[in-house]
């Protein structure tokens, strides 16, 4: 029987205690609360319907009034609400516990590192004062004394040659190495700098910084995960699931060692990132042993004729690369996870690449961004996914999804560089070297036996791939693969797209080879997974394309890609972009057969200080540069970007032997046209050019930009009686100013007999609104963005319009041209009349636009 008391007693507990009104209390007895919290855990929230039919279900409830049993899931959500945030900040304040112990560690390096300069520093002083007081000219001597010292800081230490037979000789190796790598790890044997953007917090990767002045390029990161050492040591031993570079890595000799630890004999081979040079593989020692203070350690670094001990497989196909000592320094953190200390130094042997791919091979930043922080980012993937923050939708697993990725990856870097152990082969040229042909009749390897290869002819077929390496100059590449991905009728063909889903297909070569000029086609991207920090996604795109005769219709069917694209970040410093695809079916199947095309973008000169531009194809250059030679803003130096960087594409195609050089002409036609289309665009989104060099061609009779905005202006207040916006009309660009950064979204369309009106103009918010560019405007129609409803409105506005020259339309939905619905508060349309008060477009406003 419940218990009515007038005060709390002492007995009473927190989750059996209830507040009537402000002087009684109920107390319920412990099967009540049971049979309550049965209730809770099915339905937090019940109604008062809900509430009485419990009572009337549950005899022990009877004697309970509802409101009594209101209060009490009332109370219940409140202390459930009280104690996940109570957790959370629990889980907040261990981190900044952990991330201001890594803070002090490295402000003690860092001290270390200046006591180290000043010591540096007074030795030169010292060296020059000797050299000036002295009649002899020493200054040869004194640089060679100077550069030694300096070698000093990164020695490169000759060791005996070990015998490859004595167990004893390899563990001094490895002992060797794990000092070596500790002195990086938290000591000043590198000279570390921060690298940009990289800052410290609970949220963020982790301290990252790159090396200066030493042999090779090294990066180093330190963060905080939360999983425990040995978890996190067991996922970045495994190499090939994060690092994407990775072909293969075999663990050829297993020796135990002490401490529970062990040394291993490693092969590791690397994809080359273009077509221009040649792969890479490692052959080192692995340690991994625990430290006194409970830390996990795994080391690692080449076996050389330097270092001792045995010789390692050797690959024709490859350039053999060094691994200075690297590893991991994992540490338990209090209260659960850990606290990672991430080490890579290699020396990529980047005098045997063309000098123009030099720079990628000596890039500390491109290291940082493809390895060090690679590791940190996956780690940190999989165990937000293993405490369920992270939730994946279409019902697929993390591991699948990953696997995907994974998948997507190594098929196309295993075109890129379509080694001949896969069964690669290359086909004569036609005369002209610009675009590489290889064949790979094995299908098997290029699958995999574990995938169906039913999509192969059973008459004889395989694999062609059709792939090409080019230099852009002043493109970022977060800016190209986002505008690629975005804008895929500006460079992809429709007709290809359906010859390559055709392979999946019951009949794969009931479709004909694709004729030039492709057809019309629309993209809807439906996401799939997105890591952490948004850095990479995975999505299916679905293509849909009309048929326009009788014989097109086996290409008029909706055809999907499973799409895998990163690297957009324009703040990343040092990250490629990649853009990668393979055609699915609807089925989608976990062990679908992939054959991933794409383009792979790696920065070759750093970016220039500062935060990048986020403009691509509008009128900012003109705005900001102009006639007059003014600096764009975020360029302070005037040079502008000065970035280079090696676009790789690759194209696979399934064919029948007797068709293979049909398909390769025809892909190697398709790719050229790919290239021409891509170096138009990257001309056209160069931050650094004049919007008249990188705009999209003007219509015949179009005005140049200043013209048109002043007749805008002009045309409005002729019209509606009022102002657009305040400016000074007799100043030049004033009115385009301010036409392109007014908060509105304007536009203007061509308006022409029997044709859908297209747009011509958009300022930088109707850009927004649209989620296009000025280059790809003139591809969207009126028709396209506006809803069956707001073409109805319009056509009966139209006469309006007409007559006095503009019409106001109410609140409505539209569309951008990736598919979004807009919702605006109120829409206006006006005529531009030209200087001669002639009609030139139909200017529309969308005012308090926002996307739904």
């Amino acid at each position: 029987m419940a218990l009515l008391m007038h005060r709390d007693s002492p007995g009473s507990s927190s989750g059996g205690r209830q507040q009537m009104d402000s002087s009684k209390y109920v107390r319920y007895t412990p099967e009540q609360v049971e049979a309550l919290e049965r209730v809770y855990s099915e339905c937090p929230k019940p109604s008062s319907l809900k509430r009485q039919q419990l009572i009337r279900e549950c005899p022990i409830l009877s004697n309970i009034e509802p409101k009594q049993i209101k209060v009490w899931f009332q109370n219940r959500r409140c202390r459930e609400k009280q104690r996940k945030e109570s957790s959370r900040l629990q889980t907040v304040n261990r981190k900044l516990s952990a991330m201001n112990k890594l803070l002090m560690e490295e402000n003690d390096r860092l001290q270390k590192q200046v006591s180290h300069l000043v010591y540096e520093n007074g030795f030169m002083k010292q060296q020059l004062h000797t050299a000036s007081g002295t009649t002899t000219d020493n200054s040869c001597e004194s640089v060679v004394m100077s550069g030694q010292h300096q070698q000093q800081q990164n020695p490169t230490p000759q060791h005996p040659k070990r015998d490859a037979n004595n167990p004893a000789g390899l563990l001094a190796i490895a002992e060797e190495t794990l000092a070596e790598f500790l002195s990086k790890a938290t000591g000043t044997a590198v000279d570390w700098v921060q690298m940009i953007g990289m800052k410290p917090g609970p949220d963020s990767i982790g301290i990252v910084a790159v090396s200066r002045n030493c042999s090779g390029v090294a990066a180093r990161a330190c963060g905080l995960v939360s999983l425990e050492p040995t978890k996190v040591a067991e996922i970045l031993k495994d190499r090939k699931s994060w690092f994407r570079d990775c072909r293969c890595l075999e663990v050829l000799s297993l020796i135990p060692a002490g401490n529970g630890g062990t040394i291993e004999l490693v092969y590791m081979q690397t994809y080359a990132p273009t077509t221009l040079a040649a792969a890479r593989d490692f052959w080192t020692l692995r340690y991994t042993t625990s430290l006194e203070d409970g830390s996990l350690v795994v080391c690692e670094r080449s076996l050389t004729s330097s270092t001792g001990g045995p010789t390692g497989p050797t690959s024709a196909s490859f350039v053999r690369a060094e691994m200075l000592p690297s590893g991991y320094l994992i540490r338990p953190c209090e209260g659960g996870g850990s606290i990672i200390n991430i080490v890579d130094h290699v020396d990529l042997d980047a005098w045997s690449v063309p000098e123009v791919l030099r720079s990628l091979y000596e890039s500390c930043k491109i290291l940082a961004q493809k390895t060090t922080i690679s590791a940190l980012r996956h780690i940190r993937q999989i165990a937000q996914e293993s405490s369920g923050e992270i939730q994946h939708g279409g019902g697929r697993q993390p591991a699948v999804l990953r696997t995907f990725c994974q998948r997507l990856c190594s098929g196309f870097n295993d075109a890129v560089n379509g080694f001949a152990d896969d069964g690669w082969t290359l086909m004569g040229s036609d005369g002209v070297e610009d675009v590489t042909i290889a064949i790979n009749s094995s299908p098997n390897k290029v699958l995999g036996s574990q995938y169906n290869t039913s999509i192969f002819s059973p008459f004889g077929g395989g694999v062609l791939c059709a792939k090409a390496s080019m230099l852009l100059q002043s493109v970022p590449p977060a800016l190209l693969v986002r505008f690629l991905r975005e804008h895929r009728s500006e460079w992809a063909d429709y007709g290809l797209d359906a010859y390559s889903a055709a392979c999946l297909k019951a009949s794969p070569y009931a479709v004909p080879l694709a004729r030039g000029g492709g057809f019309p086609t629309t993209q809807n991207i439906l996401p799939l997974a997105q890591t952490v920090e948004h850095e990479e996604f995975l999505e299916v795109v679905r293509l849909e394309g009309p048929a326009f005769s009788p014989e097109d219709v086996a290409l008029a069917q909706d055809m999907y890609l499973l799409q895998l694209c990163s690297g957009v970040d324009e703040n990343a410093v040092g990250a490629c972009a990649q853009l990668v695809f393979a055609p699915i079916d609807e089925s989608f199947a976990d062990d679908a057969p992939l054959l991933p095309s794409g383009f792979h973008v790696i920065p070759l000169d750093p970016k220039a200080d500062g935060p990048t531009a986020s403009r691509t194809l509008d009128l900012a250059s003109t705005l900001e540069i102009g006639t007059s030679g003014a600096r764009a803003v975020n360029d302070p130096d005037g040079n502008g970007y000065n970035l280079r960087s090696v676009l790789t594409i690759a194209f696979q195609f399934t064919f029948e032997n007797h068709l293979r050089d049909n398909v390769a002409a025809m892909a190697r036609q398709y790719v050229r046209s790919v290239v021409s289309s891509v170096q138009r665009v990257a001309m056209a989104i160069a931050p650094s050019r004049l919007s008249s060099q990188i705009g999209p061609k003007p219509l015949p009779g179009s005005p140049e930009a200043h013209t048109l905005a002043r007749w805008i202006f002009r045309s409005y207040r002729i019209h509606t009686g009022g102002e657009l916006f305040r400016v000074d009309i007799s100043s030049g660009d004033a009115v385009l100013k301010q036409l392109w950064r007014h908060s509105d979204a304007i536009m203007c369309c061509s308006v022409k007999t029997n044709a859908s009106p297209v747009f011509t103009f958009a300022n930088q918010a109707g850009l927004d609104m649209l989620e296009t560019t000025l280059v790809a405007l003139q591809d969207i129609t009126l028709d396209k963005i506006l809803d069956e409803a707001g073409r109805k409105l319009l056509c009966s506005e139209f006469s309006k319009i007409t007559q006095q020259g503009f019409a106001y339309l109410p609140a409505g939905i539209c569309a951008s041209s990736m598919g979004r619905p807009v919702s605006y508060e109120q829409a206006v349309a006006w005529k531009v009349v030209n200087d001669d008060d002639s009609n030139h477009c139909l200017a529309l406003m969308f005012m308090n636009w926002s996307f739904v």
